[in-house]
């Protein structure tokens, strides 16, 4: 996979990705995203680490420029992990719905969220 999931997408295309977002704020500790939960939401993330945790135990931790919570929404599945914010983080917060139409409207942007689901599952 790309070093950041943005490597994907032109300019144009990154812009309007982050257009389709609302940008948020993590405070260090809280954790965005539950494990079996339904997948109501992705993140891209702008800035900080997550540790990404399955049945509370890490198994990867993340950062700028990488996506969080897109293959439950890919799968239309419960998450299968938890995120916790390991310092601040700036984020892209998308709705399901918004990721969906994303991927409709962006045949590279589907191609790119499969990639990595593929490869987040894979590596299990």
């Amino acid at each position: 996979m790309a070093d950041s999931f943005y490597d994907a997408f032109t300019p144009e295309e990154i812009a309007r990705i982050s257009a389709a977002g609302t940008r948020v704020h993590v405070p260090e500790g809280w954790s965005p995203i539950w494990e079996s939960t339904p997948a109501d939401k992705a993140y891209i993330i702008l800035d900080g680490t997550v540790s990404v945790r399955q049945h509370g135990t890490e198994i990867a931790r993340l950062g700028a420029g990488d996506i969080v919570g897109e293959a439950a929404i890919v799968n239309h599945s419960l998450r299968t992990a938890s995120i916790v914010a390991l310092t601040p983080l700036e984020l892209i917060h998308f709705t399901d719905t918004t990721v969906r139409a994303l991927s409709e409207e962006m045949p590279t942007f589907r191609a790119a969220l499969e990639a990595v689901a593929v490869e987040r599952f894979a590596g299990r």
